[in-house]
Parts: structure tokens; sequence; C-alpha cells
């Protein structure tokens, strides 16, 4: 049996605890365990090794869920070493925690280092599409501005033949030490800014940034049924990042424009038929739009107003290909505001014949139950 303590009493929480608490207590106590606030505390620092690898273990989901199942002896099974080799290990580790509680300004004690490239930065862009190209799908044009790698410098910012230099305030490493009180804070250099290095000899093409505007077009590829407001990801196509680092990425918003015939309910569409009251009581066939063009629509005897009829996968496609959505066909009974003298003889000859007698709808009607109670 192991003799090591469980993880969740070395963090203080219970085992339903999420992540925002785990990492919320464990930078809590690594704050108050940090060998530089205990130099020379050979016990602060085991408890502080002992900390970290409980939370590197329960921050896992992989890892808790083999440590809830079977103890210590569960991360191991699964490639996990055990610990940390020295308080080195842990700052590399959790890099990303020791610099928020200091407000990203890098760790502790010279743990630190050269800051890596920085990432590009994401743009936005709209694209308008038509109801028939969402049913479809499109390919759409699409105009940025963004920077780019300069091509005479490639991207160092130096001009050909110069180069970049060490800086000499921080020796290359990026960072410099403060001391506050009994610590000792590592901060940005602020000549090379974090990157270890400077440019004596700007490009004169990018003006020592490494990075150029460029205008240009690309294509964008809509896929079918998607919905309005929606926006598609174009990874690496935002801009470029100095030093090499990671582009950012191209954001498009998606703008459906309103079409009079339909009303959209996801993939579901509807539309209205007007109908006259022969049409409605002896039944027809009327016209019906739909996205791909008008398609005629059988209505039945005894139609009665706001009834439906359902045309299946005559809607919009849905995403992933997972079929397409229905035409709600709306059926609207018209009643005529003059008729021809022919006309009026007759729709009288109808009432007199009894055809203005109206059942009641009894107790199938909700609206007529309702009014008896």
């Amino acid at each position: 049996m192991s003799d090591k303590r469980d993880y969740y009493e070395i963090l203080g929480v219970g085992r339903d605890a999420d992540a925002s608490e785990l990492k919320r207590v464990y930078r809590k106590l690594a704050l108050e365990l940090h060998p530089d606030r205990n130099p020379g505390d050979a016990d602060a620092e085991r408890r502080f090794k002992e900390a970290s690898e409980a939370y590197q273990v329960l921050s896992d989901p992989e890892k808790r869920g083999l440590y809830d199942r079977f103890g210590h002896d569960g991360p191991r099974g699964s490639g996990f070493g055990g610990g940390f080799a020295n308080v080195g290990d842990i700052f590399s580790a959790f890099g990303d925690i020791f610099g928020d509680m200091f407000g990203g300004f890098g760790g502790f004690g010279g743990f630190g280092g050269r800051r890596g490239p920085a990432r590009g930065a994401d743009l936005r862009t709209g694209v308008d599409l038509t109801l028939a190209e969402v049913a479809q799908g499109a390919d759409k044009q699409v105009k940025i501005r963004r920077r780019i790698t300069c091509k005479a410098c490639g991207g160092s910012g130096a001009a050909a033949g110069s180069g970049r230099e060490r800086c000499q305030q921080c020796g290359g490493r990026g960072q410099v030490m403060h001391q506050q009180g009994f610590l000792m804070i590592q901060t940005t250099c602020p000549i090379c800014r974090g990157e270890g290095t400077i440019v004596r000899k700007p490009c004169e093409a990018c003006k020592g940034s490494g990075l150029v505007t460029s205008e240009e077009s690309l294509q964008v590829s809509i896929p079918a049924g998607v919905e309005d407001g929606a926006t598609l990801r174009l990874s690496g196509r935002g801009e470029a990042a100095p030093g090499g680092g990671q582009p950012g990425n191209l954001y498009v918003n998606l703008h459906i424009a309103a079409d009079p015939r339909f009303e959209r309910d996801g993939a579901d569409l509807h539309t209205v038929v007007p109908l006259s009251f022969p049409q409605a009581a002896l039944g027809a066939t009327v016209t019906a739009p739909t996205i791909g063009g008008d398609i005629e629509v059988s209505v039945p005897p005894g139609t009665q107003p706001g009834d439906t009829v359902n045309l299946r996968g005559k809607g919009l496609p849905r995403l992933q290909g997972r079929g397409a959505g229905d035409l709600i066909v709306h059926l609207r009974l018209v009643v005529p505001r003059s008729l021809s003298p022919e006309q009026e003889q007759a729709l009288r000859g109808f009432a007199a014949a009894g055809g203005d007698h109206v059942e009641p709808p009894g107790e199938r009607g909700g609206f007529w139950r309702r009014k008896r109670k």
C-alpha cells in the first residue's frame, strides 16, 4: 500500500471539486509554500512538491479518473512518473499559473526565461448570403487587409546583412530581476520586450517590425444549412506574428438576407399560400414556393383556415449532412372584398341551400369548451 497522502487531502478539497476550485486552491498553496518565501525550509519545499504533484494529477481528467478508481497506482499505470524531480520542473509544468500570480511577469527566483514568439492578431470580416446559397452551400470571396511576414527580412526586422543582436540589458534571457521585499521578482525586459534580441539596423520595408500590410482576397467555403449570425473560423488566416510565432485566425460572420416568401425555424421553412372558399371547401391543387422553385400542393376538401400541409425534406439542409428540414405550408382563407352579380347570386343560392349553417365545435373545440364552462 502506498504511504503517500491522499491528493484531495493535500489540497484540502472535496472529491467533487471542479477544475476552477482545484486551480484556485493550488495557487493559494503554491504562493504560501513557495521556496522564495521559505528559504532553507525543507518541509515547505516538500509540501510544495507534494501539492504540485496532487494538482498535476487531479487537474488532468484522465489521471484523475484513474486515481479515483485505483488510488496512487492508477496514474502510474498510464505512464505518470509520480512527482517532480525539482522545483524548476514545477515552474516549467505550471508556468501559466505562476505567471498569473504576478500579473503575467514570469516566475520566481530565476525560473522564468525568454518569452516565446507572440501570437498574431485575430481578424474579423462578414459575408452576406441569400437563403438559396444557404440551401446549396457557397464559395464566397472576401477581401481583407492583414499583416504578413516581411519578405525583405524574412520576419527578423533587421536589414539585410545586419541580423539581430543579443540584448545586453537581460543577456538574451528576455527577463530581468527585481528585488521586492524578500522576493526576487522576474519581469519582462523593457529593452527587448522579452524577445532576448534587439535590432540595431531595422529593415526599411517593415521598419523593424518584421511585418508588412497586405491586401488579399480569400475564398471561403460556406457549408449548407448555416444559421444567420454564425461564425466560421479560418485557422491561421489572421495576421502573422512577429518573430515567427503562430498566426492569428480569421473569423467570418455570416449574415443571411431575409426572403419574403419564407420564415425560417432552424432547418424548417414556413410559407403562406392563399385559398379561396371554393378551393378550401372542394379541395384543389395550389402552387407553393420552395427554395428550388414552385411545387404543386394538394389541398384536401374541407380544409379549414390555418390548416397546414407538411412537405417533408423540402426545407433547408441540416449541418453535417443530417438530412433536411420540412416546408410547412400554411393555408390562408382569403375572403373577396367584392363579388360580381353572378358570384353573389351563386353564393346566395349556396346559403339558401343550408350552406350558411355552421356546426359549433362542441367538445372538439378548445375555445368553445372554455366558453361553456
